[in-house]
């Protein structure tokens, strides 16, 4: 079993710096999923105005009992998109 972390420190942190930032400047309406606590903090720079931001726990093992399950974060993403106008998105599809 991972460690929490486990990723940390390997050079992640800048990869996700900069696609996020990426994303928060050049396009409108994207829903950002943040689980855990260290996403929640890499959502500080989101412009909260533009995109719609979703946090709760992370879905590990070791976390999901905490605010993942019963966060919704699948529906309310699809009532986000659909409420401007976007396609929703087929969660189940994405398991086949």
């Amino acid at each position: 079993m991972q460690k929490a972390n486990s990723h940390a420190g390997k050079g992640w942190e800048q990869f996700t710096d900069a696609a996020i930032k990426a994303v928060n400047d050049s396009r409108e309406n994207v829903v950002f999923l943040l689980w855990g606590g260290y996403a929640k903090k890499k959502g500080k720079n989101i412009d909260k105005k533009k995109h719609f931001v979703i946090e709760c726990a992370h879905p590990s093992p070791l976390s999901a009992h905490n605010g993942f399950y019963g966060s919704k974060c699948f529906s309310r993403t699809n009532e986000y998109l659909a409420k401007v106008g976007r396609p929703q998105i087929n969660w189940n599809s994405l398991s086949e």
